[in-house]
């Protein structure tokens, strides 16, 4: 009964802030939805691209039913968190190369959307990389290119670049996008903990840039980040406070902060417990509602629907539907569950006459 109130209050909050949003003024606003999501291992089939993996996955037995499966099982995803209108911006992490992105968005449900590709072949060593896919009619880059991550403490190591994404909306606004997938916690969180301080860092570098030429920059940054909301990574290094924190200039604030201290859902579920390591952090102006670009905390959402699930056999509940258990197919989406939000865009109206 508890859970049904929190429920039925959450959806009031939101029908609240979606009508006052409308209320606001007399310019019409868009809706543009910004999703994320980590895809599990979205790998080329094809012989030289195989030969390009580490061992551990030549011995998955992928194939390509399996990859078309695979390809299709993505599509169903983005169209079904679209809904009626579908995502504008679609952060991936888990990419292994242009085809697969290309197949994606020219070959399945996808292609009558007119997806388009921002993508750069990264020194990962298990070849998987980030990417976004963008609907041009809403969003068009004018600057994109890899952030190359270099350890201090281990020069030869390598891990994914971050995506870097400047583009203007369809108000005029100029949008800011940063997709990352930090480095694993394979070997143990501590173990595994300065990786992932120092490619927050260099991301944290980033940003400050951006506010030096404009306190007032757009910016969202998604992705999977191997950390919770509350880890160091994210608040110590990256800054990003919590969505309910007073509002400050030059700061970020991350969205999934509130949810996953919820803990009833989040995007990754480990030995029984739900957390959110697929995060949207957005900087204070998207905060301002006055603002002709904007979003909320309470816009933030988990895209669980029923298929994306099944029951957790051995820690009880539900748990993510995935690809691969281990090194044994499993034939379902991915070991992560999608994330996204919704910006609101006022129109300028002169800037896009009627024709």
């Amino acid at each position: 009964m508890m859970r049904l109130k929190e429920t039925v209050l959450i959806l009031f909050s939101c029908l609240f802030f979606t009508a006052s949003v409308f209320a606001q003024s007399n310019d019409s606003v868009e809706v543009v939805r910004v999703m994320s999501y980590n895809v599990e291992n979205f790998l080329d089939y094809r012989h030289d691209s195989l030969l390009s993996l580490p061992d551990t996955a030549n011995t998955k037995g992928w194939n390509a039913s399996r990859y078309y499966q695979k390809r299709d099982n993505i599509a169903r995803v983005i169209t079904a968190v679209g809904g009626w209108n579908p995502p504008v911006l679609v952060g991936l992490c888990e990419v292994q190369n242009q085809r697969v992105l290309d197949d994606l968005t020219r070959y399945s449900a996808l292609r009558n959307l007119h997806y388009k590709v921002s993508h750069f072949e990264s020194p990962d060593p298990r070849g998987i990389d980030v990417a976004l896919l963008y609907q041009p009619k809403f969003f068009k880059p004018y600057q994109e290119k890899p952030v190359r991550i270099r350890f201090a403490d281990n020069p030869r190591r390598h891990t994914r670049d971050i995506l870097y994404v400047a583009g203007k909306l369809r108000n005029g606004d100029t949008l800011h996008v940063f997709v990352s997938h930090f480095p694993s916690r394979l070997g143990g969180e501590l173990e595994s903990q300065n990786a992932r301080l120092q490619v927050a860092a260099v991301l944290r570098r980033q940003v400050d840039s951006l506010f030096m030429l404009n306190s007032g920059a757009n910016i969202i940054i998604m992705g999977d980040f191997n950390d919770y909301p509350d880890n160091d990574s994210m608040t110590r290094v990256l800054g990003a406070l919590p969505d309910d924190a007073p509002m400050a200039e030059k700061s970020l604030f991350n969205l999934c902060y509130t949810t996953n201290k919820a803990a009833r859902i989040g995007s990754y579920k480990h030995a029984g417990e739900w957390g959110m390591l697929d995060q949207i952090v957005v900087s204070s102006h998207l905060l301002n509602s006055t603002a002709s670009v904007f979003t909320s905390g309470s816009m933030l959402h988990v895209f669980d629907a029923s298929f994306l699930l099944e029951d957790d056999v051995k820690w009880f509940g539900k748990q993510p539907f995935r690809t691969y258990v281990g090194m044994k197919y499993h034939g379902g989406f991915s070991d992560h569950l999608p994330v996204y939000i919704d910006l609101y865009v006022r129109k300028r109206l002169e800037l896009h006459p009627e024709k």
